[in-house]
């Protein structure tokens, strides 16, 4: 009698839903009523030409040798205002797919939308349905008065230029790291959980790395992880990000307790910018 593929359920669900979450790092339909301007606050502008309306990249994700799912995330070709500032909608798709299917379905979307002129969210949407977890989260944010209202009324005080789970991928990209050197920490505050959480990446330095019969020209970054529940160690984690204007991540690697996972660049398009190839 053929054995079941048995696999520690708990660390994937936990690994896959890290990998999903944060490297998308990395349906709101919903109207918001802008709020009265306050005069007094100056909302931040971060000048970068990263990204731009059409641009979508897709990812397929591996765990060992099994195929496990696919990502994509995409900036819809649509116009949005809100409290008159043009956004982004900008949408994140997370799916498990063959043999995962079969003993842990992921079917993920998160939504965000972020400010063009100042890389900050507006409104945030999280639809995640994970191996039995289910889970809904509508965050309003408003700079203004620096707060965030949570689908269930509860209201936080934050920052100004506070991310959401997805924004911080954009506003991440959005960083000029032309002087950075290897150990260099880049830091911002996110939204997340109804918790304020400082986000890290470390600049590790550059690679030329083959993903998917390309050669890219990449940066290195090590993003800042809790040790101990998922990664032996603080660089468990590496992203490889295009040494180009756009900045897109090619690969990430985690080495977890229970095994690896790999998330490849599929393809792209509507890229602000040409991209680092050096061989295709």
């Amino acid at each position: 009698m053929a054995q079941r593929l048995e696999l520690p359920r708990k660390q994937i669900q936990m690994s896959l839903s890290f990998i999903l979450s944060s490297l998308l790092f990395f349906s709101a339909g919903a109207q918001q009523t802008p709020p009265a301007e306050n005069k007094t606050i100056i909302l931040p502008t971060l000048k970068h030409q990263a990204f731009a309306k059409g641009e979508k990249l897709n990812y397929e994700i591996s765990y060992g040798w099994l195929d496990a799912g696919e990502a994509s995330i995409e900036i819809k070709k649509e116009n949005h205002t809100i409290a008159d500032r043009e956004v982004y909608h900008i949408v994140g798709l997370g799916n498990s797919t063959g043999t995962f299917n079969w003993f842990f379905k992921v079917r993920d979307r998160y939504e965000t939308y972020l400010d063009k002129n100042g890389v900050f969210p507006w409104i945030f949407v999280r639809d995640i349905h994970e191996g039995g977890f289910n889970l809904q989260q509508y965050y309003t944010f408003n700079p203004y008065e620096q707060k965030v209202v949570t689908e269930k009324k509860k209201e936080f005080e934050v920052p100004i230029g506070v991310q959401d789970m997805i924004s911080s991928f954009y506003r991440a990209r959005a960083n000029d790291y032309s002087k950075a050197k290897p150990g260099d920490v880049f830091e911002f505050k996110a939204f997340v959980d109804n918790e304020i959480w400082p986000l890290k990446i470390k600049y590790l330095g550059v690679e030329k790395k083959e993903v998917n019969d390309k050669i890219y020209d990449c940066m290195v970054f090590s993003p800042v992880v809790q040790t101990g529940r998922i990664f032996k160690k603080e660089e468990d984690l590496k992203v490889w990000i295009t040494r180009d204007k756009n900045k897109i991540p090619v690969m990430a690697e985690a080495h977890i307790l229970v095994g690896s996972i790999k998330m490849q660049l599929v393809n792209y398009s509507g890229l602000a910018n040409p991209i680092a190839i050096i061989e295709d």
